[in-house]
């Protein structure tokens, strides 16, 4: 018995209009304003824009994939973007490209961000082998900006050999960039083993890769934190039966360690090669992204449903005051979908 393929939807690039054309070509010319602008444009929440951006998209997918891609976090303070900054300097002395997406926390109550990166970053975001686009998170759930996958697409097209997501902070929500990255890194202080409650276990389990920054600082503390740590992840079950997570410790102010760094990352990436998981987790993780976008889909349309407008204000008031149950309410609400 055989089975249809799926239909292939990409847009070919005869579809596009002028402007959206000129985007593409842009992109895949690594022209870093048509780079910019098509990013922009996936930002947009306008409708007309959502729909010129998925067809920019699919015509630049053909080009993605071949970056690797690498998620930083840790908590404030932590060096975080002195990292990054040491880290890109390196790969571009290596021959590299490197495209930081910085995600900045976006006020609960203006919804505005700060979006700094840049600045704190100045000679990287100087060198023309870079590319830094700081967003913000639009309070979306862990810290990660909704378009980021997108953008990271977009970057891949324009030829950037390394792409880096750097998210706000550590917690259970902020756990997202790692479905959507290649191996995750998580940086801890020195002081960090002093304390393993001060750990999250979440994201602990979910790090490929732990690094202790500002080693420097105090060496012999950045040593026991290295085995504290190193004696947590024993008790974890690890992500992969193939990788055992190191823990480095390194200056990223002095610039002390980034090369063994980037070592531990292109050996990660060699192991998880060899076993598959590397392709796999990719697939799953377009899968899941998938979801995701149905997900937002569905909760848009339902917003949107002229009944579930109307009522939902009175609803929510009733809910409030305690008049009606959250179930029922939302039961009610849903029924206008059938």
């Amino acid at each position: 018995m055989s089975m249809n393929m799926p239909e292939n939807l990409s847009v070919p690039l005869a579809a596009l209009d002028a402007a959206d054309r000129a985007l593409v070509d842009g992109v895949l010319a690594r022209q870093l304003r048509p780079l910019a602008k098509t990013i922009t444009l996936i930002e947009s929440q306008r409708d007309d824009h959502k729909a010129r951006a998925r067809a920019v998209l699919e015509a630049l997918l053909p080009s993605t994939g071949r970056a690797m891609r690498v998620g930083i976090s840790g908590v404030p303070g932590v060096g975080k973007s002195t990292f990054i900054e040491a880290l890109g300097l390196y790969l571009i002395e290596q021959g590299l490209r490197v495209a930081v997406l910085a995600v900045d926390p976006s006020s609960s109550v203006t919804g505005g961000s700060i979006l700094g990166d840049k600045t704190r970053m100045e000679q990287l975001s100087q060198n023309t082998a870079a590319f830094i686009r700081p967003s913000p998170s639009a309070c979306s759930l862990g810290g990660v900006a909704e378009k980021t996958r997108e953008t990271m697409l977009v970057c891949e097209a324009a030829g950037f050999d390394v792409v880096i997501v750097e998210t706000v902070g550590v917690g259970q929500s902020e756990t997202a960039v790692a479905g959507m990255t290649d191996i995750f890194c998580l940086l801890q202080l020195p002081n960090a083993g002093d304390d393993l409650q001060a750990i999250k276990k979440g994201i602990m389990e979910i790090a490929d890769l732990i690094v202790i920054n500002k080693a420097d600082i105090d060496p012999s503390a950045a040593m026991r934190a290295k085995s504290q740590i190193k004696t947590a992840l024993h008790m974890l079950r690890p992500m992969s039966p193939n990788w055992t997570v190191p823990v480095l410790t390194l200056s990223a102010l002095k610039q002390d360690g980034i090369a063994e760094f980037w070592q531990q990352v292109m050996e990660y990436r060699a192991v998880l090669t060899k076993s598959g998981e590397f392709d796999a987790k990719r697939r799953h993780q377009a899968l899941a992204w998938m979801w995701d976008m149905i997900d937002a889909g569905l909760r848009s349309r339902f917003r949107q449903h002229p009944q579930v407008k109307h009522e939902l204000p009175q609803l929510a008031q009733a809910v409030e005051a305690g008049s009606t149950t959250p179930s029922a309410a939302a039961l009610r609400l849903l029924g206008y979908m059938n």
